[in-house]
């Protein structure tokens, strides 16, 4: 199973979470307008259909996705049947095997590997419409695998520094700098914190984990699993030193989190997707690259958040042909991406808005922190890495197991589900 940063994340509001599947239940509430201005994505000339599309949002998210759906509607004739999944994960495995999939759905790349090789997919790169020159490099490497193109993409994610300005002057360029100022904050009888992290989660931890030239999988390597290199313990213990004391005690998303967005932490560590909760709740925050540890670099995940080709789309029909033009359109739509970025921190993949200088100071620090970063692995086996890392950093965060030990046995159990 992949770590779910965006499932994981609705636990707060933020993106949605562990809660009951809310099934394929069309979302009919209203929203506000959409933005104005055309896309420069596929629009229909020929018969309405149509489309079947799902997502997870965040309910602050999800105004803005029903707005734009309306407007795509508007533009092109065409229909949405759009649904908000709670677990996508769960959802899609077994609605599309069933023939009761989507024509396409919103997640990170992460997938492409693994779904393509289940048959959940399909490749439309012959039938494209806009090039993949469009979009940075990254992000048109994310949604292709052994050649075949499965979707488009239209935004970056990663876990940046953000700080309360409120609290700390300026941006620490240093680990070292970072704690100083967390030890000068942190009461916990006060209900002050140095720092919320969601430390149980290998995607917001991978920064550290591959600070030191660690990795945790790399197929391009002859040891594909660097769960128990040294490096790698080597960047565990470092996040254990130097960020652990100064959190609330439950590592889990929720708690850290909310820490931050009550105010009540000095720093956080966490993904675009959160600023739309720091906006409702009028944190005054800057968003900074992760500081440097002595010795080393952040090297955290980056990922690319894309609309799949599902397996819906080969009956090539209206209906699929509607879904096609929605990505397309939604993808490639300049006026959209930049207001997303705007109101929900969302980082474009747009070479003509990465470029340009319109996107907000925020968004500008999670697009560097991209750069510091590398692309989650979309290779199969990946999928196999994500819990038992999880594991592992549960029971360092709580004392259960010193770094060395719980990644050795995390790195046992992966080698043993593969086989």
């Amino acid at each position: 199973m992949t770590t779910n940063r965006r499932t994981v994340l609705k636990k707060v509001g933020v993106a949605g979470a562990l809660g009951a599947l809310s099934g394929c239940v069309s979302v009919q509430e209203q929203g506000s307008d959409g933005s104005s201005g055309d896309g420069s994505g596929s629009g229909s000339s020929g018969p309405s259909g149509t489309a079947t599309v799902w997502y997870s949002l965040s309910e602050s998210e999800k105004d803005e996705r029903e707005a734009a759906i309306r407007r795509f509607e508007d533009e092109t004739g065409h229909s949405v049947d759009h649904s908000d999944i709670s677990d996508m994960a769960k959802k899609t495995t077994s609605a599309i095997p069933a023939g009761q999939g989507p024509h396409t759905f919103e997640w990170a790349h992460d997938w492409v590997g693994d779904y393509s090789e289940r048959g959940f997919l399909v490749d439309r790169s012959d039938q494209l419409n806009v090039s993949l020159d469009e979009f940075t490099e990254a992000a048109a490497d994310a949604v292709q695998f052994e050649g075949n193109v499965y979707g488009l993409p239209h935004d970056a994610e990663t876990v940046a520094l953000i700080y309360n300005a409120d609290v700390v002057d300026e941006a620490p360029e240093t680990v070292a700098e970072m704690k100083s100022a967390m030890e000068e904050f942190h009461d916990p009888g006060s209900n002050q914190y140095g720092l919320g992290y969601p430390f149980a989660d290998p995607y917001f931890l991978s920064g550290w984990l591959q600070a030191f030239d660690g990795y945790l999988f790399d197929p391009e390597r002859d040891d594909e699993l660097g769960v128990d290199n040294p490096a790698t313990i080597r960047g565990a213990e470092f996040a254990v030193e130097n960020f652990n004391p100064y959190m609330p005690n439950d590592p889990e998303y929720e708690p850290q989190s909310s820490a931050f967005a009550e105010g009540n932490a000095a720093f956080a560590f966490n993904g675009p997707w959160y600023l739309s909760t720091l906006n409702e709740k009028d944190v005054n925050y800057e968003v900074a690259t992760l500081p440097t540890p002595e010795g080393g670099s952040p090297t955290p995940y980056t990922g690319v958040t894309m609309w799949y080709f599902a397996k819906g789309m080969e009956d090539g029909g209206d209906d699929a042909a509607a879904a096609f033009d929605f990505v397309e359109w939604y993808a490639t739509n300049e006026d959209l991406m930049l207001r997303n970025a705007e109101e929900q921190g969302s980082i474009p993949v747009l070479e003509s808005l990465v470029e340009g200088d319109e996107l907000p100071d925020s968004v500008q620090g999670f697009s560097e922190t991209v750069q510091q970063g590398v692309p989650m692995p979309s290779d199969p086996k990946m999928n196999k890495v994500w819990d038992p890392v999880k594991n592992a950093l549960t029971k360092m965060f709580n004392g259960d197991a010193e770094p060395e030990s719980a990644m050795k046995q995390a790195a046992n159990e992966i080698r043993s589900n593969w086989g």
